[in-house]
């Protein structure tokens, strides 16, 4: 019998925490024309003799907070979550996995499939809310390298998953201990900020006004990136009894000095000390394994900055990694 292909891809890590490997991490990553979505020329200039050059000596600080003896959280945990969805599929699937940047890379994990003769492969971009920048790039991507193919199979993709029960229910899972042993005043889901721009071409009829339009979810903001990340929030908001009152969405990770989508997380957070919100938990639904932007910028430089502010308590719920009920919402999106 012929087997299925599936494969996962998250977003990316640095090989280690050496600069020159942060700096070849991000040039590649910032030289996607779906993540930087300027001219080529300008984009070359920008990432390679501004931001790579400046930018790669504190990130690679910053990752040296993240990486542990089995290296990067991004990278391992995303391969034994690969491992235990093998373990829970039939023999008729072979699951693998891929980094959208550096390694293992795309091709060679399309290339391990293809050594299997599978009749079709299935693509989950590990990214629950769809964005040009993340899904797109990976979908994309994969277009890219199998069209040189001889023989393509019949490939798939799962675009978005942001509101799937399963991961609504682990989401609020992970939340559950520290709501029954805290009392917080205020909720913070935090999600990676996009460019505006970015927003606006995906928009269908200039519906998305990057306002009140993302207050519901419907047909014409099905793929609008800010209009999920709402519509997760009340999902996972509703499965835990908090009220609209209680919590925030807002974007963190902005880049240059152009408009991205807002609230911005670090400016939000001081407000909210300042105005009487001194204990907060932290969301980070945007991410499914622990990174730079969750353990780093959400649960500590974010923590930093509200305790200056003013604030007296700031957890973060853990990322899913690996978590039984996430290792099932991705068996049930393959079956």
């Amino acid at each position: 019998m012929s087997k299925k292909g599936i494969l996962l891809v998250n977003l990316g890590t640095p090989d280690s925490t050496k600069v020159s490997d942060v700096r070849k991490y991000l040039r590649e990553f910032l030289m996607d024309k779906r993540v930087v979505d300027i001219p080529f020329l300008f984009r070359w200039i920008l990432v390679n003799l501004i931001i790579a050059i400046f930018r790669a000596p504190k990130s690679a600080a910053e990752y040296r907070k993240l990486f542990t003896e089995r290296g990067s959280p991004l990278k391992f945990y995303t391969d034994d979550l690969t491992k235990l969805v093998q373990q829970k599929l039939s023999s008729e699937y072979v699951v693998e996995f891929a980094m959208r940047y550096q390694s293992p890379s795309i091709e060679s994990a399309l290339d391990r499939l293809s050594a299997h003769n599978v009749s079709e492969i299935q693509v989950i971009p590990l990214f629950p809310q769809y964005a040009s920048a993340s899904t797109g790039s990976v979908i994309d991507k994969v277009m890219e390298l199998t069209k040189k193919w001889q023989i393509i199979p019949n490939i798939s993709f799962v675009s978005q998953f942001f509101d799937h029960p399963l991961l609504i229910e682990t989401i609020a899972d992970q939340a559950q201990p520290f709501l029954e042993a805290n009392t917080y005043d205020h909720y913070v889901f935090s999600y990676h900020g996009l460019p505006e721009r970015q927003i606006k071409k995906g928009s269908v009829g200039s519906h998305c006004k990057l306002g009140a339009c993302c207050e519901s979810y419907g047909p014409k903001n099905q793929f609008c990136y800010r209009a999920q990340c709402f519509q997760t929030t009340r999902l996972i908001a509703a499965k835990l009894g908090i009220s609209a009152a209680d919590y925030t969405v807002c974007f963190q990770s902005r880049l240059g000095r152009d408009e991205w989508i807002k609230p911005y997380t670090d400016e939000r957070l001081v407000k909210l000390a300042q105005t009487g919100k001194k204990r907060i938990l932290a969301f980070s639904p945007a991410f499914v394994s622990d990174c730079l932007e969750t353990t780093v910028e959400v649960g500590e430089t974010y923590h930093e900055d509200f305790t200056k502010a003013g604030g007296v308590q700031w957890d973060l719920v853990p990322s899913l990694n690996t978590e039984e009920k996430w290792v099932a919402c991705l068996v049930d999106l393959i079956r």
